[in-house]
């Protein structure tokens, strides 16, 4: 079946373009981000030579896939491997300039995170292997260097689910399967933290360094410094697991994809007052705030999968494209770690993350 029906209007435009000799032009790509696998939208002029043969679109020296074609636009899938973000439409009588994409770097994918990775203050990568309700694997946790030296961190540990930092530089660790939080050391020293959160998902820390815990079926529970436990919310049970991100705002931020494909992102206030920030995403999951107050989900906005960029006023727009996307995590290196549910992709987006909250204990 044909995917595109050449109009008279359409073959009078190639015509004159072959005719005249120009070359075809891209003038929008969207989104301009996409991890392998991920489909992106080239609009422009030219863009197919004649009404019998497909263009050619290369990553650098790879091929992608064209899903669909027109004289003004193509869908092309990125290919698996791809190293070079140099965009170019090829018509055969023509090619594009070269116009720059973000492709992602593989880090690797021998993993299996469930919800964001985390990244401490130098750049280093943390991510699980959370594998399935209670299965024991040999390595739960991973970290990934700044040199993408990927190394186990942490052995033995159940279900690993959330991940998060204190201001201390300790990294803390949900257990869905054991409703327990862990406290892990730089140099990976294990302790349990907090016990009885439920099935515990995601994780966030206010700037007063209280912990705040998804319960998936239904509850946000908030342990403080000294460790007394609060349910700060309530929320409709998620299917999967709360993902949780504090906005510049000072207001907690949270998705937990229900049967629906029209989920919600909840904004809480410090008094544990829930809203609906944003209604409209399928599937949404991890979450990560820029140093502009916008908020990227993990989700699929209009049928089309991978991050979509939230600004503060609540306008949508898918800002990656990818598929099996569960969490990202932005560096000091402006760059974003997109979690799949087997791999870790770098991102260069030259996008700086929110900053960490400046404790308010003295």
């Amino acid at each position: 079946m044909k995917l595109w029906k050449k109009s008279p209007k359409s073959s009078r435009s190639m015509d004159k373009a072959k005719k005249s000799g120009a070359k075809p032009l891209i003038e929008r790509v969207t989104p301009q981000a996409a991890i392998p696998g991920g489909e992106i939208s080239i609009l422009g002029k030219g863009l197919v030579s004649n009404g019998n043969s497909r263009p050619t679109v290369r990553f650098g020296e790879q091929p992608g896939s064209v899903l669909l074609s027109s004289v003004n636009r193509l869908i092309v899938r990125v290919p698996e491997g791809v190293v070079s973000g140099d965009l170019i439409v090829d018509t055969g009588n023509g090619a594009t300039t070269p116009v720059s994409v973000a492709v992602g770097i593989l880090l690797t994918d021998s993993l299996h995170p469930v919800a964001n990775p985390a990244v401490d203050a130098v750049g280093n990568v943390f991510s699980t292997f959370s594998g399935s309700r209670g299965q024991k694997v040999p390595v739960s946790v991973f970290k990934i260097n700044t040199q993408h030296v990927v190394k186990p961190f942490l052995n033995d540990l159940m279900n690993p689910t959330g991940l998060a930092f204190d201001l201390e530089g300790m990294l803390y660790i949900s257990s869905r399967m054991e409703g327990t939080i862990y406290r892990v050391t730089p140099d990976a020293k294990l302790s349990t933290y907090a016990e009885g959160m439920g099935v515990a998902t995601g994780l966030a820390f206010d700037s007063a360094g209280n912990l705040y815990v998804g319960d998936r079926t239904g509850t946000i529970f908030k342990i403080s410094p000294d460790r007394q436990i609060f349910v700060f919310a309530t929320l409709e049970p998620s299917v999967s697991a709360y993902h949780l991100a504090f906005g510049p705002d000072g207001n907690l931020y949270v998705t937990g994809p229900t049967t629906s494909s029209f989920d919600n992102v909840y904004r809480i206030s410090p008094d544990g007052a829930v809203s609906r920030f944003y209604r409209g995403l399928g599937r949404p999951q991890g979450t990560a705030f820029d140093g502009a107050g916008n908020l990227y989900v993990a989700a699929s906005l209009s049928g089309h999968r991978g991050i979509v960029r939230l600004t503060p006023d609540g306008v949508a727009e898918l800002f990656v494209s990818g598929y099996n996307i569960v969490g990202l995590a932005f560096t000091p290196r402006r760059s974003m770690i997109v979690a799949s549910n087997n791999s870790l992709i770098e991102l260069f987006v030259g996008i700086e993350g929110k900053p960490l909250l400046q404790s308010s204990k003295k």
